[in-house]
């Protein structure tokens, strides 16, 4: 989680390519094998994709966290390892947990995936056109990002949110590659309004959210913030420099406490929902790390499939 910092955004780096089934596996494997993989000429073989895609995988892979730089070089991370390694929780992106968990990633990720972050953080129409989209966006940046940036940028950062978080429609014209799905498409959380040039982006009671990347999400702003209790208002709609889990995941605030509940009844040594002065609270009853809590999801699976 990197809060926003109005001298530390960037916008673009994607090289106009939505994160694809395939990509953070494939990138943390290479860089596991070969810390200097993207600066090598053979890259577009050892990676099997043009050599246009390269510094967009780079950068996927880095933003969502599995990868971390280190002078010249990529290093795995201790949460890339433990999903992605041959031996990890969910190397094949197989787990709808684990596809959450990457949205929140990206969204929460003010510092590398500054107009994600506020599209899902600070963007809160419902319905919208692409435009209005870029319209707002600009607006934002304006007043409250001070790194260089164009309006040619952020049209791109607009376009590929909206490609990469909705179901590809494949087309004749274009290469195959370009219909392939993101994985956050299965989400749910942008739709196209048929025969209208607008989207919606709605909070909505999202029972299918799995508890692993919400609880994630509840720990990482407690090791944030460094508070034994914060207001549910937090959780939903943040302070606008930290991403709150109702606004990412887009959830009515119905949906929000009914989460909190199921996350204090999954781990109640450590959270506790209480009302104090009219003001509902959670209360972190013992630390717990962001880590814990995908382990705590991920292991257990792992026993409950082996043991069926």
């Amino acid at each position: 989680m990197n809060p926003l910092i109005a001298n530390k955004a960037s916008f673009g780096r994607h090289e106009t390519f939505p994160l694809r089934f395939g990509w953070v596996a494939k990138g943390y494997a290479a860089c596991r094998e070969d810390p200097n993989v993207f600066e090598k000429d053979d890259a577009i073989v050892t990676l099997g994709v043009g050599k246009n895609m390269i510094s967009a995988i780079r950068y996927w892979i880095t933003a969502v966290g599995v990868i971390s730089t280190q002078g010249r070089s990529l290093m795995p991370t201790d949460l890339g390892t433990a999903i992605f390694s041959e031996e990890g929780w969910d190397p094949y992106l197989e787990n709808d947990a684990t596809i959450w968990l990457l949205h929140w990633l990206l969204a929460a990720n003010a510092t590398d995936a500054t107009s994600m972050f506020w599209f899902f953080n600070r963007f809160h129409k419902p319905e919208f056109s692409a435009k209005e989209l870029h319209d707002a966006l600009l607006e934002f940046c304006n007043e409250n990002i001070t790194t260089r940036f164009s309006q040619s940028t952020l049209k791109h950062d607009v376009t590929l949110i909206l490609r990469m978080y909705q179901p590809a429609r494949p087309s004749r014209e274009g290469p195959f590659e370009e219909s392939l799905d993101s994985p956050l498409s299965t989400l749910g959380l942008i739709t196209s309004i048929d025969g209208t040039r607008h989207y919606e982006s709605r909070p909505e009671f999202r029972g299918r959210l799995p508890l692993a990347p919400f609880g994630f999400a509840v720990a990482e702003i407690f090791e944030q913030v460094k508070q034994a209790a914060l207001p549910v208002e937090q959780f939903m709609h943040g302070d606008g420099c930290l991403a709150a889990p109702g606004s990412v995941f887009r959830l009515s605030q119905e949906c929000l406490v009914r989460k909190l509940e199921e996350l204090v009844r999954w781990l109640p040594r450590h959270f506790e929902l209480r009302e104090t002065a009219g003001i509902r609270q959670v209360y972190q009853l013992a630390s717990i790390s962001p880590y814990q809590v995908l382990r705590t999801h991920y292991e257990v699976r792992s026993v409950s499939e082996a043991t069926a």
